[in-house]
């Protein structure tokens, strides 16, 4: 946890100067983002952005206006990076956003970020919403560890066999679907982890938001017919072998003494 105190000004960002900052956007509600997301996209020289079109009304929507927007995107990431590492050599700071959520977690980003960062550069971000982060603290399920895996396979035999490698991690397991493949996809992970306690996210922050947290089963049972919007799956993780020894000795701490 950070010490509030430990900054004499909340309010200024880490740093000045030539750098790549990650803004992260709202991913539904708008009043998500934050003043120091506006700040950076306001006073940005340049905004890489998943689509334009989305950047482009989610700055009007704020009164951002004139701002030069370039593309970064999934196709075309490796020669955005360059061209990104080239403006901050040449003394710009630019803001790179997704379409939604923070940059780089199953978006756009990574790659920038990387040749940035191999280049001397300064990265840093305006953290905000993210539906991972979101998705796990409401699931009920543990929190302290847990791992993302990202869309999945689209192809059954692919995703089980990720699901396998991850079948012993003792942590939350993270993922997300596409509504068409998400039927498909708890049955693979009931085929392979077992019928384990789970939750369902439907269109986080948004009007038509859902929760169903129930078993594997139970989320199949309620998935014959496919829901609208984007979904995030949370699984329970292989039990902890080391809690559950740390538990067992705990019991025994409790036992009667013979004193």
């Amino acid at each position: 946890m950070i010490n509030s105190t430990a900054s004499s000004d909340l309010s200024a960002p880490p740093e000045t100067g030539p750098r790549l900052v990650l803004v992260s956007t709202p991913i539904g509600n708008q009043g998500d983002i934050s003043d120091r997301a506006l700040d950076v996209l306001r006073t940005a020289d340049v905004i890489a952005c998943e689509d334009m079109r989305v950047t482009r009304n989610l700055l009007n929507r704020f009164g951002v206006t004139g701002k030069r927007l370039i593309s970064c995107h999934d196709h075309n990431e490796a020669a955005s990076a360059d061209g990104i590492v080239r403006l901050i050599e040449d003394g710009a700071t630019v803001a790179l956003v997704s379409d939604a959520g923070t940059p780089a977690i199953s978006d756009p980003g990574y790659r920038v970020v990387r040749a940035v960062a191999d280049a001397g550069l300064t990265v840093s971000a305006a953290p905000g919403a993210s539906s991972v982060i979101m998705a796990l603290s409401i699931s009920g399920l543990p929190t302290d560890r847990f791992t993302f895996l990202g869309f999945p396979p689209r192809r059954s035999g692919r995703r089980k066999a990720l699901f396998e490698i991850h079948a012993d991690l003792p942590a939350t397991l993270i993922l997300m679907e596409n509504p068409q493949r998400l039927a498909e996809t708890v049955e693979d992970l009931q085929d392979v982890l077992g019928d384990r306690r789970a939750a369902l996210m439907l269109e986080l922050t948004k009007i038509f938001e859902r929760v169903w947290r129930a078993p594997l089963s139970g989320l199949a049972a309620r998935l014959k017919d496919p829901p609208k919007g984007e979904a995030i799956l949370v699984v329970e993780g292989a039990e902890d072998a080391t809690r559950a020894r740390k538990n067992r000795y705990a019991a025994f701490s409790r036992a009667p003494s013979r004193d």
